[in-house]
C-alpha cells in the first residue's frame, strides 16, 4: 500500500486538529492491545491509526469517546455525609465553645475559679506560666 497522506484522512476528518487527536487517540489504543483493522506492514502505530482512518476501517466516533474518556478528569468526591472534625485547633473545637462571647467565656473562668482552693488556683497559676510561679 502508497504511503498514506494527511489528504486521504482528511477527506474523513475535514478539522485536522480534530484529525490528529483522533489518530493519537487510536495510537493509544492500539500501544495498549487492541486488535488491528488493518495489515501493519512494518508501520508504526500513528501511521497505522491515520491508515486505518483513510480506509475507514474504524468507528470514528468511538475513538471520540475514548478521546473524551480519557481527557476528562476524575468526577470530585462526594462531600461525607458524616461529621467531619475541624483539624485547625480553635477555641471552638479545643474547648467545645460555640458562639460564645468574652463576657461569658469569662463567667464561666470564673466561677470554675470560684470553685478552685487557693492553693488550686495558684498551682494553675503558675501552670500557665510555665512553672515560674509569682512569688
Amino acid at each position: 500500500m502508497a504511503r498514506v497522506t494527511v489528504e486521504d484522512c482528511v477527506q474523513k476528518v475535514p478539522n485536522r486538529f480534530e484529525l490528529v487527536l483522533l489518530a493519537a487517540q487510536r495510537a493509544r489504543n492500539l500501544s495498549r492491545g487492541e486488535e488491528l483493522t488493518i495489515d501493519r506492514d512494518d508501520d508504526k502505530n500513528p501511521v497505522v491509526a491515520l491508515r486505518e482512518i483513510a480506509e475507514e476501517t474504524i468507528e470514528l466516533p468511538k475513538i471520540e469517546q475514548d478521546l473524551i474518556r480519557s481527557l476528562s478528569r476524575a468526577p470530585e468526591p462526594e462531600p461525607a455525609d458524616e461529621e467531619v472534625l475541624d483539624l485547625i485547633p480553635t477555641d471552638q473545637n479545643i474547648f467545645g465553645l460555640q458562639d460564645v462571647t468574652a463576657e461569658e467565656e469569662n463567667a464561666v473562668l470564673t466561677a470554675e475559679a470560684d470553685d478552685m482552693s487557693p492553693e488550686d488556683l495558684e498551682a494553675a497559676i503558675g501552670a500557665e506560666l510555665g512553672g515560674r510561679g509569682f512569688r
